[in-house]
């Protein structure tokens, strides 16, 4: 299964790249699609508190992910 993985903020930065094609072997959950992420890279580990939308809506852990769903990761956002 393909996913478009897009990336934002802090998170961009710290993976040097805004986006990302991934493929899964099955169709998964969100929640596994995060302890996937935190494999492919460790330093997601310490970033557990970004936001995901699948196809720009917002996502629990328990969304199922479909082929060529677009993922966001969202991290959070400060200012004034």
């Amino acid at each position: 299964m393909k996913l478009q993985l897009l990336f934002f903020g802090i998170v961009s930065d710290v993976l040097k790249t805004s986006s990302l094609e991934i493929e899964l072997a099955n169709t998964c959950s969100v929640q596994h699609l995060k302890a996937q992420l935190v494999a492919m890279y460790p330093v997601l580990k310490n970033m557990d508190s970004y936001a995901i939308a699948v196809n720009e809506t917002y996502a629990t852990d328990t969304t199922t992910l479909q082929e060529n769903d677009v993922v966001a990761i969202i991290p959070p956002v400060s200012g004034g």
